[in-house]
């Protein structure tokens, strides 16, 4: 079973990526009664069934065999690609700036509030939709992500052959990953230390949790510096957790400013880009899987309440 997937999802679309936006996949059960691919596409998307007809009429959802049509059987076990329906999306107001291109890869400076990859509500105002549109790389993808909320330094593989080999270098922990944060200073809390933990994300549920059982995660936590009642952080981490940095620091009692998660969710409109969470991607460092040389990244951005704390009270935009 886990060879099919992995074949399935090598298959190269029969659609263009359009202006850096890559056509959806959708994957066809290997069992069901119905009749046409339209029938299954309007019963799993029933919401959206005028448009999967229009879709249909203009030959805009194919399979590898080409066009689908609404008398096309039902076939299982297939692979549709289409565009899809793109939300309204407020524009993030701060630049993507490139801290290096080569054949190989990208590395940006992602702002706050940017999502990595296309999801849910945010398509193009991604990372990558605009960084495929902006610099002309239709096959751009990430080797890692980090959260919308997180800024800084952020890799993408430029050819899909090597997507593997970087990807690869994040999941056994071959890259070190330092991050900064902000948070209330804590005089009692010892540092430097190392957090290990069990932590859980569960799917439909935004928090994670920590679980009693194997640790999965771990985070060296130093003090990088103190203003009054603020600190400044460095992370370590040596796994990927999702949410993995705020839960442990939220964990020590010291959660990171402007977090809308931890300890409790807040829900942020889509047009605030004020007090973002003080999180920073700081520097990557590896040895190249491609060239065997040793590189290193480092984030040209600050966090705003460390270095413009008015502003941040003010709740005024910030990108530096």
């Amino acid at each position: 079973m886990r060879s099919r997937r992995r074949r399935t999802s090598r298959e190269a679309s029969p659609l263009p990526t359009v202006d850096g936006l890559a056509p959806a996949r959708v994957r066809t059960p290997a069992t069901g009664g119905w009749a046409t691919m339209r029938d299954h596409l309007v019963d799993r998307f029933p919401h959206v069934a005028e448009r999967i007809d229009v879709r249909l009429a203009a030959g805009e959802i194919v399979t590898a065999a080409g066009p689908v049509t609404p008398a096309t059987p039902y076939t299982p076990s297939t692979t549709l690609w289409l565009y899809r329906d793109e939300p309204d999306e407020v524009p993030v107001p701060f630049g993507l700036p490139v801290l290096h291109a080569d054949d190989d890869v990208v590395v940006v400076d992602k702002p706050h509030l940017l999502a990595t990859i296309p999801r849910g509500s945010h398509v193009r105002q991604t990372v990558l939709v605009r960084l495929r549109h902006e610099l002309g790389l239709p096959a751009l993808s990430p080797a890692h992500r980090l959260d919308r909320a997180t800024a800084g330094v952020l890799l993408l593989v430029v050819r899909p052959e090597l997507r593997g080999a970087y990807q690869t270098l994040f999941a056994r922990g071959r890259v070190t990953k330092t991050y900064e944060a902000l948070a209330r200073f804590d005089p009692d809390l010892e540092l430097p230390r190392t957090e290990v933990s069990r932590i859980v994300k569960r799917p439909g549920v935004f928090a994670a949790v920590t679980e009693d059982g194997e640790p999965n995660a771990e985070t060296r936590v130093e003090l990088a510096g103190q203003r009054g009642e603020r600190a400044l952080y460095r992370l370590t981490p040596r796994t990927g957790r999702t949410h993995q940095l705020r839960v442990h620091l939220n964990g020590l009692g010291v959660p990171i400013l402007g977090d809308d998660v931890y300890p409790e969710l807040h829900r942020r409109a889509p047009e605030d880009f004020t007090r973002p969470l003080q999180l920073l991607s700081r520097a990557l460092e590896f040895d190249d899987p491609v060239t065997g040389a040793r590189r290193r990244f480092v984030s040209g951005r600050t966090l705003q309440a460390w270095d413009d704390p008015d502003g941040w009270a003010a709740g005024t935009p910030h990108e530096w």
